[in-house]
């Protein structure tokens, strides 16, 4: 499914524009174009400073934040690309702790965008080498990169020698692309494995984990997996995590939901198997508290969005876009809620498991209010009200997110989930944006 993207700069805009009719407007698998567009940039992606490759279905963004908390708090810099954006295109990029300047997006894709004429480059692969650009010609300790879209015909995976590579959680996702089959899906994100470079894992059933130590072993990469060589266990309050000769006890993740324990773990295998930065143990306990990762289990604030609601409701917002993401959802939501009835405004792209989701969140919502995702091919809200209605909640439809408010009444929880894209409508509508 094609990407969009709006701006409040001008100049941006403009090259968004002019993105937007090079693009082929789909997404289409490969490295070539990619590689074809880097040459011409003169290969800024063999210019970055230690990469962190991280792909998933789920939990590779939180993967991420972890991870960039950790060096951050080491006193080091650090560059991050990730996906999708949110409120502002300038989030997929920050360049040295900083969401990217105004002046310099709107420059690198002018540049990008002149190099890449008649190769017929994707919006993604488009943004990604302007993030390389960005990265390349500007110092740091490490460079962050969250895989888009599978893993091994991914954009980003053009870079040769990263100093540590992970794989987050798997489930179903982007179908179309990468198969109906776990084990096919667990193979495609085992496609970013390096020759002599680590592959950091969880743990996963075991045709699953056998899929990926054979694309690993293809290339000479060593499995570093939850279970086998290292382990981590969620209490009440804190999250310990152990190797071989080594342990450290942090508190329970800031971010919120027990998947987010198993993600911060990650990223400290991660940091443990690689030499490129050091990261003290000090750092990776600021871990816990310093990531952030909007739109993931986050409460949103005093804003106008929330202004609509009864006095003393909580709102809360998280993607949630596929089955196996509303699963630490639910569990997360059932905690929050303590029994009260809990209201999902809920919005689906076209190619989602909208009836998968509402499924995997039936057991603690009540009522489901049905939105359309502005901007996108979306799941019409009257086939979201009788999915809902199916597994017994009532259910109603609103023409926007400020209309949902109003039909979600005196519930005292509100979640609105279903799409990123409708998360960052959510964010821009209470006026919070990402920083």
């Amino acid at each position: 499914m094609p990407d969009h993207a709006t701006h409040t700069n001008s100049a941006v805009q403009a090259q968004l524009d002019r993105l937007t009719a090079l693009s082929p407007g789909a997404d289409i698998l490969g490295l070539e174009r990619i590689t074809t567009l880097l040459a011409r940039l003169g290969d800024p992606h063999r210019s970055l400073p230690p990469v962190f490759h991280v792909a998933g279905t789920n939990g590779k963004g939180s993967t991420c934040a972890f991870l960039r908390a950790a060096i951050e708090a080491s006193g080091h810099s650090v560059h991050v690309y990730s996906s999708p954006h949110l409120v502002r295109f300038n989030e997929r990029i920050r360049v040295a702790d900083r969401l990217i300047d105004d002046d310099d997006l709107a420059a690198l894709l002018d540049e990008v965008l002149r190099h890449a004429e008649g190769i017929g480059a994707s919006f993604f692969e488009v943004t990604t080498a302007v993030a390389f650009l960005a990265f390349a010609r500007t110092p740091a300790a490490a460079t962050i990169v969250e895989v888009g879209l599978g893993g091994r015909l991914d954009a980003t995976n053009v870079i040769a020698e990263p100093a540590v590579t992970g794989i987050a959680a798997l489930g179903l996702d982007h179908q179309a692309f990468l198969g109906d089959r776990l084990v096919d899906i667990a193979a495609e994100k085992a496609g970013i494995a390096k020759p002599s470079v680590p592959l950091v894992t969880m743990d996963y059933a075991r045709p699953l984990k056998a899929r990926i130590a054979e694309a690993a072993a293809s290339v000479g990469a060593r499995v570093i997996a939850r279970g086998d060589a290292w382990t981590s266990e969620t209490a009440r309050s804190t999250m310990r995590y152990a190797d071989e000769g080594f342990e450290v006890v942090t508190r329970r993740p800031r971010l919120v939901g027990p998947h987010q324990s198993r993600n911060l773990a990650l990223a400290i295998a991660m940091l443990r198997h690689q030499g490129a930065v050091s990261v003290p143990e000090a750092a990776m306990r600021a871990a816990a508290d310093w990531a952030t990762w909007p739109a993931r289990m986050q409460r949103l604030g005093d804003g106008p969005l929330a202004a609509r609601l009864a006095d003393g409701t909580e709102l809360w917002l998280d993607g949630a876009h596929n089955p196996s993401a509303a699963i630490p959802v639910a569990r997360a939501l059932r905690t929050i809620a303590k029994g009260r009835p809990v209201t999902l405004v809920a919005g689906f792209l076209a190619n989602k498991d909208a009836a998968g989701v509402i499924a995997a969140l039936s057991s603690v919502v009540a009522q489901v209010v049905a939105v359309p995702v502005p901007g996108h091919a979306f799941h019409p809200p009257e086939a979201i009200e009788a999915i809902a209605r199916e597994h017994g909640m009532t259910a109603a439809s609103a023409v926007d997110l400020p209309a949902a408010m109003a039909l979600a009444g005196t519930s005292p929880v509100v979640l609105i989930a279903g799409s990123l894209y409708l998360a960052g409508e959510a964010l821009a509508l209470n006026d919070e944006p990402p920083a």
